[in-house]
């Protein structure tokens, strides 16, 4: 039986190596395999509050995401990835639970592909406004209003 560990650190918590191989997978993964060349360097995770979550197994990172403070006082989602020979493992759920938890008691929004907007729907985002084109990818844009009992 494969281990999978989940861990997130902000930015200037993650030890350069793990950075590295982090920034790796995602442009493996958006630039790479997607064959999209875009700025998958953004700045933002340089922002204050900028989180990061990832996946590995043994010493290696086999998924990552980010979580970003939006000035609206909303907590946002984006760079959701897992390598290829770690898909359909479960991994990117376990990371996006550990995402909504950060989240707290704030709202969280994300652009999803749009070809995954259903598998979002399973942690009760809502589509939140119309399709639209990135990047030559079409996007949809998600929301969960988190509400937590008292």
């Amino acid at each position: 039986m494969t281990v999978f560990a989940i861990a997130d650190a902000a930015l200037e918590d993650v030890p350069p190596r793990l950075l590295y191989e982090l920034l790796a997978l995602r442009v493996d993964v958006f630039v790479v395999e997607q064959t999209c060349p875009y700025r998958e360097l953004d700045g933002r995770d340089l922002e204050p509050g900028a989180r990061l979550v990832w996946a590995t197994r043994g010493e290696t990172v086999v998924a990552t995401l980010r979580i970003l403070n939006e000035d609206s006082g909303v907590i946002r989602i984006g760079r959701v990835a897992t390598a290829p020979e770690a898909r359909g493992r479960g991994l990117g759920a376990l990371m996006m639970r550990r995402a909504i938890e950060l989240a707290g008691d704030r709202s969280v929004v994300l652009s999803a592909q749009a070809h995954l907007a259903e598998w979002y729907s399973q942690f009760g985002f809502l589509r939140d406004g119309d399709e639209y084109l990135e990047d030559g990818i079409v996007h949809t844009p998600m929301r969960l209003n988190v509400v937590r009992s008292a």
